[in-house]
């Protein structure tokens, strides 16, 4: 088990919701079984400040709730002596974990959120992926059989209570979204932006609008856990929690076609950094919710 080394300052603990993943690696160990982990990183602050990073191994005999639950309050009790309070939410991205983290918690008071923005976590899955795992002891080098591909599901309509009035296609520049946390807003899922994308790279997004009920529209949105915004064929889906997936419109084909365009060069030159704001009408100033998406997942 290893922890990050954070300032601590018990007077003003920092707060954060949590991203886990509880998982096997591409390690074999000494008695011929792969490597079980439990990640948990701290969702980004805006200010770049360091997350709370926790790990520890699982022998492949003891995956299960019990050896889980007792883990997580490790963290806590490591979190706690860091200067965290403990989280409220703790994401969890893997469909087939979602049970048994569920019932790992159940006595924690903690709720647990089937969802993929777990941007922090996957950066560091990667990053761990790429640099460590390859350099240690019975590393599973070599070609692999691929996993199996996600199944997935068809697009629903977006519930009745998130169709606005209308909706456009918009994009912001990188250099006005490194402003965002200073806009008038009510909702939001701000993102921390990465100093090396030049401010003039274009972001992507989708504006709605609800002249009497935006502020409601905002908050059912939240609740989905927007991920990312993907155009598939000629249709504009919204990827949200786990694995839902949500018809936004139908686009012509010459709006698909730049749309899908936006949203690829977004990708290769901005991080995939997309969003999505709510606002009463088009010249409102104050935003009933904002959400940065990235396309990582």
């Amino acid at each position: 088990m290893t922890t990050s080394s954070n300032q601590i300052d018990k007077a003003n603990p920092r707060k954060a919701d949590w991203e886990l993943d509880f998982y096997s690696r591409p390690i074999l160990e000494a008695d011929g079984k792969k490597r079980w982990e439990l990640l948990i990183i701290s969702s980004p602050e805006l200010s770049g400040a360091e997350p709370f990073k926790w790990e520890k191994r699982c022998p492949a005999g003891e995956v299960n709730s019990i050896w889980l639950s007792t883990a997580l309050k490790e963290a806590l009790k490591d979190a706690q002596q860091q200067g965290w309070e403990a989280p409220l939410r703790l994401r969890c991205w893997r469909t087939s974990m979602k049970s048994m983290v569920k019932r790992a918690i159940e006595d924690m008071n903690i709720e647990i959120v089937p969802s993929r923005r777990t941007y922090a976590l996957v950066e560091w899955m990667a990053e761990r992926e790429k640099n460590l795992y390859p350099s240690e002891q019975g590393y599973m080098a070599g070609p692999l059989a691929p996993p199996p591909a996600p199944i997935l599901n068809q697009p629903l309509p977006l519930p009745e209570a998130i169709r606005g009035d209308a909706w456009s296609w918009a994009s912001l520049s990188i250099g006005m979204l490194r402003e965002a946390a200073e806009w008038p807003m009510e909702f939001n899922g701000l993102l921390p932006i990465k100093d090396g994308i030049n401010d003039n790279v274009l972001v992507p997004g989708l504006r709605m609008f609800s002249r009497t009920r935006s502020l409601a529209l905002a908050g059912w949105l939240g609740g989905l856990e927007p991920v990312k915004l993907v155009v598939v064929g000629t249709q504009l889906i919204l990827e949200a929690g786990q694995d839902d997936r949500w018809l936004v419109t139908d686009l012509d084909r010459d709006t698909a076609k730049a749309a899908s365009m936006s949203l690829s060069k977004a990708q290769e030159e901005g991080g995939g950094l997309q969003f999505i704001a709510v606002q009463a009408t088009p010249n409102e100033e104050l935003f009933s919710g904002f959400w940065m998406l990235r396309d990582v997942i």
